[in-house]
């Protein structure tokens, strides 16, 4: 059986939203009975993300997610309806009933968390055993100790094609589960498969909440690539995970270190600095950038120093820019990566390497002098130019006359020229901005379409009715009952969506179970939820009451039949009988 509404009604009512939020987000402005912080969901720097303690329900301004406590834990935890639920109620310190439906994917899951788990036992097992000699060897030419190779779990794949395939089937896992784990692939041989890992360093990848989710593999002497990650499954996706922050999560030092490879990143916790994490695999991702905002305001980038490297740095700053948190640059000089500046110096070294680090804009202005000639005319122009595009981003004045002095002293003209090319930019950049707020503002039609395009409205009048039914009749269900008068059914709305909404709420109605907005949002799928959430912003052009539930339900048939009677007929019979009784009520 489904897990029982009871219980679920029972949960979202314990489980105050204000508070759940407040563990992922800074939520400090407030207007109301909204509390306001930067988004976790998409990148900003101006607080829209919006949490009312009044409705229970969140909703971005930026971005148009929204929803409940439900939908908040399944999109920023990444988590199906029951591994959610689960969630939920054990800070609410509430069992789960049974039940058979809606869990496959979370047995998946949990079946994978088992399957990795008894993975990463089986290759620390190798790494320890004759086996492992290799692995042990790179190791120690690392200078990565036993201890820290135990802490991180490191593990050892064997130069064998079915080593890990052969030890997993015996303990009673199936070719299939293997495969969906991603540790084993099928071969071209029928029915045959073979290990992902082969020869290689492993490194178990582990979750906030201490699961292990995957593998990245680094190989052992020639070959590629050099880097192997476990591929996406129910339990893990490489662009919303980090590699280490379920011991960054802890730290104390009040920032978060992000290295390039695996193997920087261990040499950094062996020093000292507990804080180190890596992407894994690709290049940073906005999602990762949100999970770190999560932790921390500051982040050092330590990222190689080759080309390859500082390119991969730039792209970092402008994701993490968006967070709103500060970010900082270290220059490592000679050295090519954490890992070579520690064996060659000592932790001391580089904390104050750390210290010394330059800000994101020191480092894009450095940037793009190095990739000038400031000793041709023509390298000079082209440094201004670069320079004072990125003086016009900046919204500080002071931060601007700063940098600006710096980029004339070096671009070798006064500081006056360099504002002044520094404003006109500015003055393009609001005047591009302003354009695009024209163009929305003149498509009035697009204003009323969903942002989510798999949600958008077939007639967008019949929409706007529909949305302005659902908003009146969310705030006050009692008006269910004069759309039951006069015959409306869920069958003549235009938009599914809106559709399952009237259900959800008619049958709460009519079951006399709680209609509180965040209850009717548990019900919903995050889509679906998200549009109820951007309903429920948007003000009520009509005075609560039926006279209001009669307009909207009488514009949604009007709609319906302007759109079937070419010749207006019926359409016309409907604008008659409106008049009259416009005239009555007046």
């Amino acid at each position: 059986m489904a897990i029982p509404d009871s219980f679920l009604d029972e949960l979202v009512g314990r489980t105050d939203i204000v508070e759940l939020v407040s563990g992922y987000v800074r939520l400090t402005k407030r207007s109301g009975s909204n509390m306001f912080g930067l988004c976790p969901f998409h990148s900003e720097k101006t607080p829209s993300f919006s949490v009312n303690s009044d409705k229970q329900i969140y909703y971005c301004f930026g971005c148009g997610k929204g929803g409940g406590a439900l939908n908040f834990i399944m999109e920023i935890e990444n988590l199906p309806f029951r591994d959610a639920v689960e969630f939920l109620a054990g800070r609410a310190r509430m069992t789960v009933p049974e039940s058979d439906g809606e869990k496959d994917l979370s047995v998946k899951r949990q079946r994978i968390l088992e399957i990795n788990r008894d993975a990463a036992r089986y290759f620390h097992g190798v790494l320890l055993s004759p086996e492992g000699a290799t692995a042990r060897n790179y190791l120690a030419e690392r200078q990565i100790t036993k201890a820290i190779a135990t802490r991180f779990g490191i593990g050892a794949a064997p130069d064998s094609w079915t080593g890990l395939l052969d030890v997993m089937t015996r303990t009673g896992y199936s070719k299939q589960e293997l495969i969906d784990a991603g540790l084993v692939r099928n071969s071209r041989k029928e029915g045959g498969v073979y290990d992902v890992f082969r020869n290689r360093l492993i490194f178990p990848v582990i979750d906030v909440r201490g699961g292990v989710i995957g593998f990245s593999g680094r190989i052992l002497g020639q070959g590629e690539p050099k880097y192997l990650n476990s591929p996406d499954t129910p339990a893990f996706s490489k662009s919303r995970n980090l590699f280490a922050l379920n011991f960054a999560k802890k730290s104390k030092s009040g920032m978060l270190i992000l290295a390039e490879g695996n193997i920087d990143v261990v040499m950094l916790h062996q020093a000292g600095f507990d804080c180190a994490v890596a992407s894994l695999g690709t290049s940073l991702t906005a999602e990762q950038t949100r999970l770190m905002s999560r932790y921390t305001n500051k982040v050092v980038i330590a990222y190689d120093s080759d080309e390859a490297g500082q390119r991969a740095a730039m792209r970092a700053i402008q994701l993490l820019e968006k967070t709103g948190m500060d970010i900082k640059v270290v220059d490592m000089g000679a050295s090519k990566d954490p890992d070579e500046y520690l064996r060659k110096h000592n932790a001391d070294a580089f904390r104050i390497l750390i210290e010394r680090s330059e800000n994101h804009i020191e480092f894009r202005l450095m940037t793009i002098e190095n990739n000038v000639d400031l000793t041709s005319d023509e390298g000079r122009i082209k440094y201004i130019a670069a320079a004072t595009e990125l003086l016009s981003e900046l919204g500080s004045k002071p931060e601007r006359e700063i940098y600006g002095a710096r980029v004339a002293q070096k671009a070798g003209v006064s500081p006056d020229s360099v504002e002044h090319e520094t404003e006109k930019k500015m003055r393009a950049r609001r005047a591009r901005f302003k354009k695009e707020q024209e163009k929305r503002i003149m498509r009035p039609a697009e204003s009323i379409q969903p942002s989510d395009r798999a949600l958008r409205y077939e007639n967008q009048f019949s929409g706007a009715a529909e949305e302005g039914l659902i908003r009146a009749l969310v705030r006050d269900p009692t008006l269910l009952k004069t759309a039951v008068e006069m015959g409306f059914s869920q069958e003549e709305f235009t938009s599914p969506f809106l559709a399952k909404i009237y259900d959800v709420l008619s049958k709460r109605t009519s079951e006399d179970r709680d209609t509180r907005t965040a209850l009717i949002l548990s019900e919903l799928e995050p889509s679906a939820a998200s549009l109820l959430s951007s309903i429920l912003q948007k003000a009520e052009a009509k005075p609560s009451g039926g006279n209001t539930i009669r307009d909207y339900i009488e514009r949604i048939r009007m709609e319906k039949y302007r759109t079937a009677d070419p010749d207006n007929t019926r359409l016309l019979e409907i604008k008659s009988y409106r008049e009259k009784k416009d005239k009555i009520r007046d």
